[in-house]
């Protein structure tokens, strides 16, 4: 399946909305961003910086979402509405994630190497989420609306708040569990800032 029947197969799957291939195509600025982005990331990972930056830049104007031309993004990720969201340098975002508008994976200043979050498989980042720093969002974590996530969080969790806590598990409520991994992720956390 070739990367534009693949990426409006699914926003169709994952968005009611979608009715016609022509619509998404025509109006999902997801799927425009996402287009961009593979030949600013060819121009970025060809030597062409500065060409690859301007290119960014235009289509973050027309679709209002930044992608950072380093980010690596896999085929199969689904941005839905996308205004304001914005991707950094380092961050790797792996196929079947889904982010939505307002979602932040930043960067935490100057640090040099790996300084964005790195989401895998089947994540889903909601709305108006902060995820800071060289973090891990595990194969199939949810992470709540307008949450600040700043350490990692483990596959199929759910985290929510600021900062993000887990409360789910599989999308169950076990709260040894959930007391076990928050404080593992504590740890973690403060470990990582010695």
């Amino acid at each position: 399946m070739g990367w534009w029947k693949e990426t409006i197969t699914i926003v169709k799957e994952n968005d009611p909305a979608a009715r016609t291939s022509l619509e998404v195509l025509l109006t999902y600025p997801g799927v425009k961003a996402l287009a961009a982005h593979r030949l600013s990331h060819f121009l970025w990972t060809h030597g062409f910086k500065l060409l690859a930056r301007m290119h960014s830049q235009f289509w973050r104007f027309w679709t209002q979402i930044e992608i950072h031309p380093g980010a690596e993004i896999a085929e199969g990720v689904f941005i839905d509405h996308g205004a304001g969201l914005v991707i950094g340098e380092t961050a790797i975002v792996e196929k079947g994630a889904m982010l939505y508008h307002g979602v932040t994976l930043g960067g935490t200043g100057k640090d040099t190497g790996k300084r964005h979050p790195t989401v895998r498989k089947g994540a889903l980042v909601s709305a108006h989420s902060q995820v800071i720093g060289p973090v891990e969002i595990g194969e199939n974590a949810k992470i709540g609306a307008a949450a600040v996530v700043l350490s990692d969080v483990p596959p199929d969790v759910t985290v929510v708040g600021v900062p993000a806590k887990v409360v789910r598990i599989h999308g169950q409520k076990d709260e040894i569990q959930i007391k076990t991994i928050e404080e593992q992720r504590e740890a973690s956390y403060y470990s990582s800032k010695l």
